[in-house]
């Protein structure tokens, strides 16, 4: 897929998608470029601003199998993942697949169920499988998990692990909408609701070509030490005990290339780097309980961070130079 095919294909999910969440953009095109980018994508936010229906309006603009798991405290993990059971006519045990086998999966209240469930999804995020009883299932490319889930002070949730958090290339909060988009929600829904009018206008083949075509966005090496110095800030700090690992590295790259996808470019500026910094790296920092006594954030940290780290002089070039390799 080429530089003026991609902006295009991905437009027409952003459009798809904004005319079911109102006002919100730019939530919209982080949501996409972390599905472009090969992640997978945490909406926290409170209840009622429409996580789910983010979710539900992707997976319906998509023409891909869709599944939805709701966590719940008595969720367990073989009811993510699938079962193996004993059938009475070959006498043998076979595997029954979980809801986790779809291209993409609505994991709603993902800090509703008990770490023991949460942690089914480590495997399937990461490696793309699932290993019931010693036998490793492969997941259908593409595979996308967006988890939507409310924040932490709310009544019946659990944190989730640092190793779950950090299999998110980034997290995102939708907020609340500005006075004149509730106005035009309530207008949207007086008679139905937007995603019941919401078609896929994208197949599986077009999103895994979309997703290997984002591979080929060039980065320039000060592009990269600055992605490193970044990462590398959040692990230098006395208030923080947990900075972000080369994942993180690995995701301000990847979701830096998918933004200047969507922008029509073959190349990453240092603005695509900063939009996404706060998204792919606040949610894999752990600050010191003493520092958070005094208002020390993730976000805060992040803000500091690219404030005070030098943004390289880029020459906007759309191509490696020569003899140097094209999207490493």
């Amino acid at each position: 897929m080429t530089t003026e095919t991609r902006a295009p294909a991905a437009g027409k999910l952003i459009e798809s998608m904004g005319r079911v969440i109102v006002g919100k953009r730019d939530v919209i095109e982080l949501v996409i470029a972390g599905l472009l980018a090969g992640g997978h994508i945490l909406v926290e936010d409170v209840p009622g601003v429409g996580k789910t229906t983010l979710a539900k309006s992707l997976a319906k603009s998509l023409g891909c199998s869709f599944k939805r798991i709701q966590f719940t405290p008595d969720l367990l993990p073989a009811d993510i993942i699938g079962v193996s059971v004993f059938s009475q006519a070959t006498r043998e045990f076979e595997f029954r697949p979980g809801p986790v086998f779809a291209n993409v999966v609505l994991a709603d209240e993902v800090n509703r169920t008990t770490p023991k469930a949460q942690s089914a999804l480590l495997e399937c995020m990461e490696e793309k499988q699932v290993t019931v009883d010693g036998v490793t299932h492969m997941l259908e490319e593409p595979f996308f998990v967006i988890a939507t889930e409310n924040p932490i002070e709310y009544e019946g949730t659990y944190r989730l692990p640092e190793a779950q958090l950090d299999r998110f290339i980034m997290r995102v909060a939708i907020g609340y909408p500005s006075a004149a988009d509730e106005v035009a929600i309530l207008d949207d829904q007086e008679r139905r609701h937007p995603l019941e009018a919401v078609e896929p206008v994208m197949d599986r083949a077009e999103l895994v070509e979309l997703q290997q075509s984002i591979k080929e966005i060039y980065v320039e090496d000060s592009l990269k030490e600055y992605i490193v110095s970044l990462v590398g800030g959040t692990r230098d700090r006395p208030d923080v005990f947990l900075g972000a690992s080369p994942r993180g590295s690995l995701a301000l790259r990847r979701c830096g290339q998918a933004l200047a996808a969507l922008h029509g470019r073959d190349y990453v500026l240092p603005d695509d780097i900063k939009r996404v910094a706060m998204p792919a790296l606040a949610h894999r920092i752990a600050v010191e309980p003493e520092a958070r006594a005094r208002g020390t954030t993730a976000e805060s940290v992040v803000e500091e961070l690219l404030r005070s780290v030098p943004v390289p002089v880029t020459e906007g070039r759309s191509s490696p130079p020569q003899g140097s390799d094209r999207g490493q």
